[in-house]
């Protein structure tokens, strides 16, 4: 759903990135693939589970989430910020389709995930060309990159998944965005392996401007996986 979603970032994008008509059309490719992804998915799960209706629970989440599609500036202070959000974003979505692809059995899940994966690599490379462009232009200092790049992982946990989440599993009570969203933990985080972890730690690294093979990037894959690990025994205790 948050793929199939991705239309309402398009327009948000193209708003914060009004005067840059290259970069808009990439962002509308982008957002018609992730589309795809979105349509993939569903008619998989709705294979699956012939008692699921995407329509319905796709419904349920667009009326109770939505973005700011009124923005004219982007909500991470600047254009440069924006970009290194949208990194840390596909770096998020190749991590995660990476570990399903890794995790089933299921041929034809494996197979989607796997195309999904390489796909939104291919859009961490190319919201990275647009970031060197802009950080030459609009340079933020270190400091402000990582807040950035930190700030997007923590908004991991913020209602879109565990909404999303909720609306598709449609349980008979109220949404909670503290239950929902272990729930979705402890469906999610399990998948992965150090080897994710270790890429994305390297990706987002690269992404704020640092060495994605050096000693922090050793040390922050050592806290990452330490702290996705716990996160997932909690999830599931």
């Amino acid at each position: 759903m948050v793929e199939h979603n991705s239309h309402d970032y398009v327009i948000y994008l193209c708003n914060v990135f009004g005067d840059d008509a290259a970069f808009q059309a990439a962002a509308r490719q982008w957002g018609d693939e992730e589309v795809q992804h979105g349509q993939a998915l569903a008619r998989w799960a709705a294979l699956a589970d012939p008692g699921f209706d995407f329509a319905a629970s796709f419904q349920r989440f667009r009326d109770g989430y939505s973005l700011p599609l009124e923005a004219s500036a982007s909500v991470r202070g600047s254009r440069t910020g924006e970009l290194i959000a949208r990194c840390v974003v596909e770096v998020g979505t190749s991590s995660f389709y990476s570990a399903i692809r890794d995790a089933t059995e299921e041929p034809a899940l494996k197979a989607i995930a796997a195309k999904i994966a390489g796909d939104e690599f291919r859009h961490y490379k190319l919201f990275y060309t647009h970031l060197a462009r802009y950080a030459a232009r609009e340079p933020l200092p270190l400091w402000r990159r990582l807040k950035v790049a930190l700030g997007r992982l923590w908004e991991a946990d913020d209602d879109e998944l565990a909404f999303a989440y909720y609306c598709a599993n449609d349980p008979p009570e109220a949404y909670d965005r503290k239950r929902h969203s272990a729930a979705y933990s402890a469906a999610a985080l399990p998948l992965y392996r150090f080897g994710h972890v270790q890429r994305g730690i390297g990706m987002v690294l690269k992404a704020c401007g640092l060495d994605p093979q050096g000693r922090l990037a050793r040390l922050s894959v050592r806290l990452a996986w330490a702290g996705l690990r716990r996160r997932a025994r909690g999830a599931t205790a």
